[in-house]
């Protein structure tokens, strides 16, 4: 039982340092044209789960490039899965303000499986391919298909609430 403790306490101080460098990361000094934070959820399939998140966009780093890191949390009767994504999207205009959006990025994937009273965290990484479709008011849907620990497909939509442009 204590061997399981601390390897619990290792993987929660892991959890707090990479928890610490998404937020370095999401506040690094980027201009403010057109930067936002968002919301969104859905469903994986291989492990079957709905998932919920929140992440930072910055304004385009280059025409048509963002970085969007993100923290997302996937639940199931006896596994959950955090993961923290580090992903670029690059965005295609289309008409009546949607655009085709494709990318990825390599994610840390924190896994929970729980058997009656007992409970295993295991840390390991991923990766992630993104394709989905953006509306300039914030309204997005996409869909993720992962490599390594990551879900291998991931379908959700979600919000981004965007600073206006000056």
């Amino acid at each position: 039982m204590r061997i399981g403790m601390r390897h619990f306490v290792l993987s929660s101080r892991r959890f707090a340092l990479c928890g610490a460098l998404f937020v370095i990361l999401s506040g690094w000094a980027i201009p403010a044209r057109a930067q936002g934070i968002g919301f969104q959820g859905g469903a994986t399939i291989d492990p079957n789960q709905f998932y919920v998140g929140t992440h930072f966009e910055t304004g385009e780093l280059m025409p048509g490039l963002r970085f969007r890191p993100g923290i997302d949390g996937g639940f199931s009767s006896n596994l959950s899965i955090a993961s923290i994504n580090f992903e670029f999207l690059y965005s295609i205009p289309l008409k009546s303000g949607w655009a085709l959006y494709q990318g990825g990025g390599p994610a840390i994937v924190l896994e929970r499986v729980s058997a009656g009273s007992l409970h295993n965290t295991s840390t390991h990484a991923g990766t992630f391919y993104t394709f989905g479709f953006a509306h300039e008011s914030g309204f997005f849907t996409e869909f993720k298909i992962g490599a390594g620990h990551s879900p291998n497909l991931r379908f959700g939509a979600g919000y981004t609430v965007r600073k206006k442009k000056p």
